[in-house]
Formats: C-alpha cells, sequence, structure tokens
C-alpha cells in the first residue's frame, strides 16, 4: 500500500489492547487516504481485524500493527529490516533476517545499481533493506530501496555495533510518537541507529563507551515508564561526563 501523510488515527482503538478477530478499524469509504497495515492485522472487505493479541501501534510513517510478544520474526511486506549476508549465489545474496526462511537479495536491488555498478557485500555485511516478498511457503525477497526506488536510509551499513532486541521493543522505536529512550539519547548525543522491525537494532556514535551507553539504554528501556526511561538516560550521561553532575 502507499505512503501517505501523517493524519489523525483512523482507529479508536489505537494504543489498546485487543485479540484475534477483533475490529482495529474500518477502511475509508471516501478520499484519497490510504492505509498500511502491517504485523498482526488482515484486512477483510471493508475493514480490519487483528490476527494475534497485542496492543494496536502506528509507525511515524502511518503504518498501523499490532505489537505483542512474538519470538520469532515473520517477514510482512515493507517491513524495513536488518540482515546479515550469508553467501552470494550468481548475482544474488542470500541473506540472514531472522525469519523462518533465509531471504533473498539482488545485486542490483539499490538505488543506482546496475550489473556493472553494484555493491559488493562480504559475508557477515549488514544491510538495512526493506521486504518487498513474503509468502509463507517461498523464501522472502528483500530490496535496498523504497517503494519509489529512492535509497531512503536503506542499503548496506559499516562499522557499529548490531544487537538484537524483541520484535515489540524494535515497532515501539518506530512508532509515533517517538520513543522517550530515543529523544532522551538523542537531545544530548550524536549516533547513527537503524531498526529493523526483525528485532535487530544498528547503532554508530564517536566512541565505542558511548556505542555502549546508547545501547543499553534501548535494552533497559523496554519495560519501564516515559519517566524512567529519561532519568535513566541523565544518570548514565551524567556519570559519563556528559553531562554536569546536579
Amino acid at each position: 500500500m502507499g505512503k501517505s501523510d501523517k493524519k489523525p488515527s483512523l482507529s479508536p482503538l489505537l494504543g489498546q489492547v485487543v485479540a484475534p478477530g477483533d475490529t482495529v478499524l474500518e477502511l475509508p469509504k471516501e478520499g484519497d487516504q490510504v492505509v498500511r497495515i502491517g504485523g498482526g492485522l488482515q484486512q477483510i472487505g471493508d475493514v480490519v481485524v487483528a490476527t494475534r493479541a497485542g496492543a494496536v501501534r502506528n509507525t511515524a510513517q502511518g503504518q498501523y500493527f499490532i505489537e505483542g510478544s512474538q519470538k520469532r520474526y515473520i517477514p510482512q511486506v515493507d517491513d524495513a529490516v536488518i540482515a546479515v549476508v550469508t553467501r552470494r549465489i550468481g548475482e544474488m545474496f542470500e541473506v540472514d533476517i531472522g525469519g523462518p526462511f533465509r531471504a533473498s537479495l539482488s545485486g542490483v536491488a539499490f538505488e543506482g545499481a546496475t550489473r556493472r555498478n553494484r555493491p559488493n557485500l562480504k559475508v557477515g555485511a549488514l544491510v538495512y533493506g526493506r521486504v518487498i516478498s513474503a509468502d509463507r511457503d517461498m523464501e522472502p525477497e528483500i530490496e535496498c530501496m523504497d517503494a519509489h526506488g529512492k535509497s531512503s536510509g536503506f542499503g548496506p551499513v559499516a562499522g557499529g555495533y548490531m544487537f538484537n532486541c524483541t520484535t515489540g521493543l524494535a515497532r515501539v522505536l518506530l512508532g509515533n510518537p517517538p520513543c522517550p529512550v530515543l529523544v532522551a539519547l538523542g537531545s544530548a548525543l550524536s549516533y547513527e541507529i537503524a531498526v529493523g522491525i526483525n528485532g535487530r537494532v544498528w547503532v554508530k556514535a564517536e566512541d565505542a563507551p558511548t556505542t555502549i551507553l546508547v545501547s543499553n539504554s534501548i535494552l533497559n528501556s523496554e519495560f519501564i515508564s516515559a519517566k524512567q526511561s529519561e532519568l535513566m538516560v541523565k544518570t548514565l550521561l551524567t556519570r559519563m561526563g556528559k553531562l554536569p553532575a546536579a
């Protein structure tokens, strides 16, 4: 589905917990507003229903999804994922996205790439990509471009540090409004981050201590409140000398 400008939520259940079969929202009958749905949701006629239990959320791009505890990542079309290259097969790359099957990535699935000019990815390299094909009986496929053929932040990621988290935390990090721990970190530190809905987070900062601080803050924020997240980040920044002691 296409991307739309951010508008008020179409679902009265945003933020509430739903069960499988519950109607989450009714699709607009008029106008050109596009509704994007992600994991845990399914369109049936003119309504979107939940396929698993969890809280109704939406991302900054306006995609609705169900946030819940999920041990294994199940690929969905348009998911942003961090993939690890496992081998090269001709003009294709086999990548691990943490799902039931390995995924494929074409060597020309990058902005501006051609057969003569394409990334030379080694085994173990990380790429930030978008799922473009996901079938329960076939291997998924990803590309490093948005729906308009632009990189939009997708592509190989070098250096930095990657760690795993729950798929629920990953969706919170990608959600709207911005995650409190990322707001707190961003107000005092300069760093790069890529979050995959597949439960992988890549962080790159100016030095190793800062990278570790950002990574640990994110992991420790999952089960605490927004205020507690802000206090935690402030305490860690003070200990590192990034903020003056109170």
